[in-house]
């Protein structure tokens, strides 16, 4: 295991049944253990480093890292999450390749690991990923399943810390800081628990990054997936960061990709021989983000109450695209992943805005205030495409972004629907009562149609 700018990583494969948490604490004081800088991932059996097998299970999946024991701010990703929710509901589909998202003219929402080998990936259309991958099964969402998994596992969050910092039903911030006393284990085996919990009690799998800030622990939840436990340390920082691309950092697309790589910057190591005023000159309040970011830095805190201005989604096209159908999918896709973080977020926005950027960069945007916020959806997709439907298509497009602001608590959205659309409401308010009855009794207890494209 090397520990010089390369993050923890496990040492093999499998997951175990047992849960020996009770090895953690013995011989009292526990604390007196964490002297040691490694453990494994099946049993919980903390262990000192430099060895390929857990002395307690025999088994391989063993985390050593120096700092692991030491380190607070975590990632959580769900693997594939809408496939495997799925693939556990359907058992049918477990060794298939499975897509989920809208017809053969639609686009791919997300894909299992076994279509993703074959080169599938969001946002591709769905003609282009059946010709990757023609046995694929393709599955419409059942946004009713995942909200229903996702309140599952943050259940489970909230029994190790309060600071929870949802980013879609599927991932999410923790901040176990202090928790080491109460749960008689430090943070690092207590998210091994967690992943355990997940597969045993809701048959799903997640993926975690632990590291000292945010941007370091959601980088590191993405380095070993599916089913990884990565770590960054503060010592192995620098190192880790200097030769990777600079797409590493989450929000960088491939506009501002490319306009980084115009001046030469494509790497973090291109980003250190910037000086800040430079930065801030040249990119504005981005500029400053990446002078902190190219040195490992970053002061946000994990916070369960932070204030959403709004709520979006964009994509940018690999091939610029006039086509009606492929871009009423994208829309379609959009509004899905917005409603997804509005409903993790247990918020809701008045305004939807549709964004456009046509191929000579021009850029598009229309907004509609909504009589009540939503967070449906249905409803923001059927408003996105009516903002969609104003305007005059006489270009190939090459970005489309969705989005709502005037964001409130759920509770105060969907409350009187679209008045122009009877129907409307009704969808709304038949949502609405099923997520409640198969909260209350469970995800079986009632199943709706509903209507996707």
């Amino acid at each position: 295991m090397q520990h010089c700018g390369q993050p923890a990583q496990i040492l093999g494969g499998g997951l175990g049944q047992q849960n020996r948490l009770s090895r953690l604490l013995v011989p009292p004081p526990c604390l007196l253990l964490w002297a040691m800088s490694a453990f494994c991932r099946d049993c919980l059996t903390e262990c000192s480093s430099n060895i390929r097998r857990c002395p307690a299970c025999g088994r391989p999946r063993i985390v050593d890292h120096p700092e692991l024991f030491d380190l607070s701010i975590a990632h959580m990703d769900c693997d594939a999450f809408y496939a495997s929710v799925e693939k556990r509901d359907n058992p049918s589909l477990a060794d298939k390749p499975v897509i989920i998202g809208g017809g053969r003219r639609g686009v791919v929402s997300t894909a299992c690991y076994v279509a993703r080998i074959r080169g599938v990936r969001s946002a591709m259309p769905m003609f282009q990923a059946l010709k990757l991958c023609p046995e694929a099964v393709i599955v419409k969402p059942r946004m009713d399943a995942y909200v229903e998994a996702s309140r599952a596992i943050r259940k489970m969050m909230e029994e190790l810390t309060p600071d929870i910092e949802p980013l879609s039903l599927d991932e999410a911030f923790m901040d176990l800081t202090g928790t080491t006393k109460l749960h008689g284990a430090p943070p690092a085996v207590m998210l091994a628990r967690l992943i355990q919990r997940m597969k045993s009690e809701l048959g799903l799998t997640g993926s975690i990054g632990l590291s000292h800030n945010k941007f370091l622990a959601k980088v590191a939840s993405d380095l070993d997936k599916p089913r990884g436990f990565s770590v960054i340390g503060k010592a192995e920082t620098a190192d880790f960061l200097q030769d990777k691309p600079i797409s590493l950092i989450w929000g960088v697309g491939a506009v501002t990709r490319g306009a980084l790589e115009k001046v030469g910057i494509r790497t973090f190591s291109d980003l250190l021989r910037w000086e800040q005023n430079d930065l801030i000159a040249r990119f504005g309040s981005m500029g400053d983000r990446l002078y902190h970011l190219a040195r490992g830095q970053d002061r946000r805190r994990v916070s369960a109450h932070a204030p959403v201005k709004s709520i979006s989604n964009e994509t940018t096209f690999h091939d610029d695209t006039a086509d009606t159908d492929i871009l009423d999918g994208h829309i379609w896709r959009m509004s899905e992943k917005v409603s997804d973080r509005a409903k993790a977020k247990d918020q809701a926005g008045r305004v939807v805005t549709l964004k456009l950027k046509r191929a000579d960069h021009s850029l598009i945007s229309r907004r509609i205030s909504l009589h009540s916020p939503t967070q449906v959806a249905d409803r923001i997709y059927r408003t996105a495409r009516g903002l969609f439907d104003q305007v005059q298509h006489d270009s190939p497009y090459r970005l489309l972004g969705v989005g709502l602001s005037d964001i409130v608590p759920a509770e105060r959205g969907d409350l009187m629907g679209d008045l122009l659309d009877p129907e409307a409401s009704k969808r709304t308010k038949a949502e609405i009562a099923t997520d409640q009855i198969r909260e209350k009794f469970g995800k079986d207890s009632i199943r709706k149609g509903r209507a996707l494209r």
